[in-house]
């Protein structure tokens, strides 16, 4: 018997709502208050999504709708 893979969409942060720019740091943030425990997973584990990721891409719909 063959085992199926889990098809997980992997999402990147460069496409999230949620990525700001700080202008203090001078570079890109995540703006989702997440704990240590969270972020410890969703860096250290490869196959773990972001369960905040919200897609940004704004013109999404248009192009699904041409």
């Amino acid at each position: 018997m063959e085992k199926k893979k889990k098809t997980e969409i992997q999402t990147s942060c460069d496409t999230c709502a949620y990525l700001i720019y700080d202008e203090e740091y001078e570079e890109y943030v995540c703006d989702v208050s997440m704990d240590e425990d969270e972020i410890a997973r969703l860096y250290g584990d490869s196959h773990y999504s972001c369960p905040y990721y919200k897609n940004g891409d704004e013109y999404r719909v248009v192009r699904h709708q041409m």
